[in-house]
């Protein structure tokens, strides 16, 4: 997987994506009418200068070279230190497998990296899927706001990061190799050259660790020296030693 920012180029298939999650997802409450309205009043004209707005963060997720999703998301604040991720969708073509977890991961960093002390998650309050979504992925419910879509107006849940403890953030994925289930925990990251590792674990309680995942290809192959570099085998994904190493003296 690649995530990476949004450009004018992708706005079709941003667009495209938008109106199929939505019709897969929110048939149960939203009709093809309002459907219509979201992507136009979102996703229209306007949506070109949104990529430009320096408070605006849109970042796609790609499958073997295809755009797999999105997020829409903003800074906010007399300081712009609230991160809010306004929509995340997948399409429904490539749920599953971790996409979604990926994206919300690399969103909140990037929030933060632009300067966030905080991040939020937006979801409709009857979009059942979604609030499933942040709460199992380390967000809680915090509030609530009303939302315009087209002529209608909606409840939206407010979701807020869970205080963060000694196990970190709560976003945990699961992944098979080698016959074994292994969880990553996105919570644990080291800043690496391309993207950052997370510490993968052989039980779900996150007692012993199995070795390092490369956020940058998706791989478990990677090795770690005496000075805790680690080197992705696979991509060349580099983290630098976290001690001093003498051999730069």
């Amino acid at each position: 997987m690649e995530i990476r920012e949004a450009t004018a180029d992708d706005i079709d298939a941003i667009r495209s994506i938008a109106k199929r999650s939505l019709e897969s997802t929110y048939t149960e409450f939203l009709d093809e009418e309002t459907v219509a309205d979201a992507i136009d009043q979102w996703y229209g004209d306007s949506f070109a200068d949104d990529l430009e707005d320096d408070h605006s963060l849109v970042l796609v997720i790609e499958r073997d070279g295809e755009i797999a999703g999105f997020s829409q998301n903003d800074l906010i604040g007399q300081r712009y230190d609230t991160g809010r991720i306004l929509w995340l969708h997948i399409d429904p073509d490539h749920r599953g497998g971790g996409t979604g977890v990926r994206l919300l991961v690399r969103t909140r960093e990037r929030l933060l990296d632009e300067g966030a002390d905080h991040v939020q998650g937006l979801v409709l309050e009857d979009n059942a899927g979604g609030n499933e979504f942040y709460a199992d992925n380390g967000f809680e419910q915090a509030g609530q706001r009303e939302v315009e879509i087209g002529d209608e107006t909606f409840t939206e849940n407010v979701y807020a990061e869970d205080e963060i403890g000694e196990d970190g953030w709560g976003a945990v994925d699961e992944l098979e190799t080698d016959g074994e289930t292994i969880y990553v925990s996105y919570g644990e990251a080291a800043r690496g050259a391309k993207a950052p590792f997370y510490s993968a674990y052989k039980g779900e309680g996150r007692e012993e660790l199995y070795g390092w995942f490369c956020g940058n290809c998706d791989s478990l192959e990677n090795t770690m020296d005496t000075m805790g570099r680690i080197e992705c085998n696979n991509c060349g994904n580099r983290r630098k030693a976290t001690r001093w190493d003498a051999s730069y003296l």
